[in-house]
């Protein structure tokens, strides 16, 4: 009898733990496909004639990817994705990626479904290395405009003097562009945790060793590729 109950338990155990242990590998899973999308995005980027001039990605201190950002509305609109941030380090090589959500609404004349593949590029580091503290509303806390076009962008384009952040959007859906006005920017620490394995800061994560992750290697690849 000792025998069978003692089966049973470690049975019930082992049950228990894989089920666990699947949970784990499925949610990281998950944040990889979340890299693999944002790759995806800087790449069709890249082979767009009119897209990120080189001289702003040359400057540029921090971005964020957000794969198919949900935009509705009618009259009121609303905003929600999930992306990823990551910073320029002082050796000129990119952060490992730091995972976040964007959240928010605008009013004004619009109506419709959109799935925007939207990037944010930021001229100051610091924006997202304090993003950790609270979140940050763009247009608000951060000002934002649309980003100029053009590979070969010439010196004097405003970029260098104007807007903090700059943000460049594929639209799919029925708005012929999108407004970031009043959006927010927060940390997504659930998908941090379960990608890395362990709760962390933005910041440490940032300043962590390169990380030996495959998607992220190709993130990285991807985003040098693009000067």
């Amino acid at each position: 009898m000792k025998t069978m109950n003692f089966l049973k338990a470690s049975t019930a155990f082992l049950l228990c733990a894989g089920i666990l242990l699947s949970g784990t590998v499925n949610a990281q899973e998950k944040e990889q496909k979340k890299i693999e999308a944002a790759t995806t995005v800087l790449s069709d980027f890249s082979k767009m004639k009119e897209s990120i001039p080189s001289e702003l990605l040359a400057v540029t201190q921090g971005i964020i990817v957000v794969p198919k950002l949900i935009n509705a509305g009618f009259v009121v609109g609303g905003k929600r994705g999930k992306g990823l941030a990551m910073v320029k380090k002082a050796d000129g090589t990119w952060s490992n990626p730091v995972f976040v959500t964007i959240t928010g609404g605008s009013i004004g004349a619009q109506i419709g479904v959109q799935s925007v593949d939207l990037v944010l590029i930021f001229k100051n580091s610091k924006s997202l290395t304090e993003i950790n503290k609270s979140s940050f509303t763009l247009g608000g806390d951060l000002s934002v405009a649309a980003g100029p076009l053009g590979r070969n962008s010439t010196a004097n384009t405003d970029y260098k003097l104007e807007a903090e952040v700059y943000s460049y959007s594929r639209s799919k859906g029925l708005f012929a562009g999108i407004s970031l006005n009043g959006a927010s920017l927060a940390i997504d620490a659930a998908a941090n945790t379960d990608f890395y394995g362990s709760a962390m800061s933005a910041n440490t994560i940032f300043k962590a060793s390169a990380s030996s992750s495959a998607e992220v290697k190709q993130l990285k690849s991807t985003l040098v590729s693009m000067k």
